[in-house]
């Protein structure tokens, strides 16, 4: 008899653990193309684009602007902002719409707190004097639970620690910061001194004892000791490029990858001693913006507005940008991935998302 419950039981421990029926189980990098509203589906293995999800063919407008992207750990679910339409889309692994939030003025960036069935949502830099709070929504009903003050305006750097027991958010107008607990809903504020960063987006260590950002006006990497979470003090600051946008932590915490917009390069940054080891330009970054890495961290993916020209695409589309593919070993660029017009963020499924690793 306990032989026959443990075969009974097995098959249905595979199913719960498999991926939906249709669903390719593959690495996959999803790129967001606000400038033409849609969505580039990378296989991270062949580094080719497998499919492309055009949002106008399902009812929205050519202004929707896809923004930021997230993947479910198992790949079943993949939810996706749009600034244009006050919109947030939940899509299944077959790229269908299944969810959507329509009652959240400017969705910008986005973050799932693994240890439950939410995720967060903070302001798209693009509005002037959007809400001044962070949303709570729970992915399973597509639904805003809560909205939580922030108290500064213009609420856009959003991240969720590895093990979902705190979130931070930021202003782009202050140099404020708020740390939340995810249980209590406590929060608390920092408060910086000296020129206002902009710091555009957070990535944290797997151990989430450290946190980083960008500073987009003073082209400086904030270290943040976040090991008295939900408080943050400063460490250190570090001179990378022009305008450092999405950056993405390797697995080990040991270095960071930091695209620098205005400078067409990704600084590569030595956590432990504070200093960057390396600055990474070439063909195909122009205007670098988000980041992720493979699921064994060989590879950097990066996607790239391109909206200056500074790549000449080889392709049909001569307003394409680009995903870079970097060897995290050499540092040398091994693949140019042409992708829509004006990608931003990009999220993953299988690989190592900037806030997620």
């Amino acid at each position: 008899m306990r032989r026959f419950l443990f075969l009974l039981t097995l098959p249905l421990l595979l199913l719960v653990a498999s991926p939906a029926l249709g669903e390719d189980p593959s690495p996959k990098l999803y790129v967001c193309n606000q400038g033409e509203a849609t969505v580039s589906i990378i296989d991270m293995e062949s580094q080719t684009v497998e499919t492309t999800v055009d949002l106008k063919e399902r009812g929205f407008s050519e202004n929707a602007k896809p923004h930021d992207v997230v993947a479910e750990p198992n790949g079943q679910y993949w939810y996706v902002t749009l600034i244009g339409e006050n919109t947030i889309l939940k899509l299944n692994g077959k790229n269908e719409i299944v969810g959507r939030v329509t009652d959240f003025e400017v969705p910008g960036l986005i973050d799932l707190n693994r240890s439950s069935s939410t995720f967060y949502a903070g302001r798209s830099m693009s509005a002037v004097n959007p809400p001044k709070s962070l949303g709570v929504i729970d992915r399973e009903n597509m639904e805003v639970s809560k909205r939580i003050d922030t108290f500064f305006p213009r609420p856009h750097p959003l991240t969720v620690g590895k093990d979902g027991r705190h979130a931070f958010i930021a202003s782009l107008a202050t140099n404020q910061f708020m740390g939340m607990d995810t249980e209590s809903e406590d929060t608390k504020l920092t408060r910086l001194g000296g020129d206002t960063q902009t710091v555009v987006e957070f990535a944290m260590t797997p151990d989430g004892s450290t946190l980083i950002g960008g500073g987009q006006k003073t082209g400086q990497l904030l270290l943040f000791d976040a090991s008295g979470a939900p408080s943050l003090a400063v460490t250190d600051t570090v001179e990378v490029g022009k305008q450092p946008w999405h950056p993405v932590i390797s697995a080990d915490g040991a270095t960071a990858y930091v695209p620098n917009k205005a400078s067409h390069s990704v600084s590569v940054v030595d956590l432990e001693t504070g200093t960057v080891t390396d600055t990474i330009t070439g063909d195909g970054l122009a205007q670098p913006h988000g980041t992720a890495l493979s699921p064994n961290g060989d590879r950097l993916f990066v996607s790239n507005n391109n909206r200056k020209g500074t790549y000449s695409p080889s392709g049909e589309n001569p307003d394409a940008g680009t995903v870079t593919v970097i060897d995290t070993e050499t540092h040398e660029i091994t693949n140019v991935i042409e992708v829509g017009r004006y990608p931003t963020g990009v999220g993953t499924f299988g690989g190592q998302r900037a806030r997620t690793p």
